[in-house]
C-alpha cells in the first residue's frame, strides 16, 4: 500500500463525505427541513463521521487514530438512527432510507477494513 499523506486520500473519508452529501440532500426536503432539531442532529452526526477520520489521521499514534475511527463508526450509526426518525415521520421514503443505509454500510466497512489494516501493521511492528 502506498503511503497516504493526506486524509483526503483515505477511501473511508471519501465515502463518509458522500454520506454527508446524501444527508444534506435529504435534509433539504420540504418537510424534513422544518424539523430544525432533527436536521441539526443528523447533519452533525454525519459530519462527525467524516471529521473524526480527518482528525484521527493527524494524531500522533495509530492507537489514537483507531480511537477516532471508532468514533467515526459510532457517528455513522447515530446518523442512521436519526434517519430512521425521519423515515418514521415521513420526511423521507423507504427508497431514500435504503440509499442512505447502503452508503452508511460502505462507510462502516471501509472504516472497519482500515482499522483491521492498522491493527495488522501495529502487530507487525511489535
Amino acid at each position: 500500500m502506498a503511503t497516504i499523506k493526506r486524509f483526503e486520500d483515505l477511501e473511508c473519508w471519501q465515502e463518509a463525505r458522500e454520506l454527508v452529501k446524501i444527508v444534506y440532500s435529504l435534509t433539504k426536503k420540504t418537510e424534513f427541513k422544518k424539523d430544525y432539531e432533527l436536521v441539526r442532529q443528523v447533519r452533525k452526526s454525519a459530519v462527525s463521521s467524516m471529521g473524526n477520520i480527518a482528525e484521527g489521521f493527524h494524531r500522533n499514534s495509530a492507537k489514537d487514530f483507531m480511537r477516532f475511527l471508532d468514533y467515526s463508526r459510532s457517528s455513522v450509526a447515530e446518523t442512521l438512527s436519526h434517519l430512521y426518525v425521519a423515515l418514521d415521520q415521513n420526511y423521507i421514503n423507504e427508497s431514500e432510507m435504503d440509499k442512505a443505509k447502503k452508503h452508511a454500510d460502505i462507510v462502516w466497512k471501509k472504516v472497519n477494513n482500515f482499522v483491521t489494516y492498522l491493527n495488522k501493521i501495529a502487530k507487525q511492528r511489535k
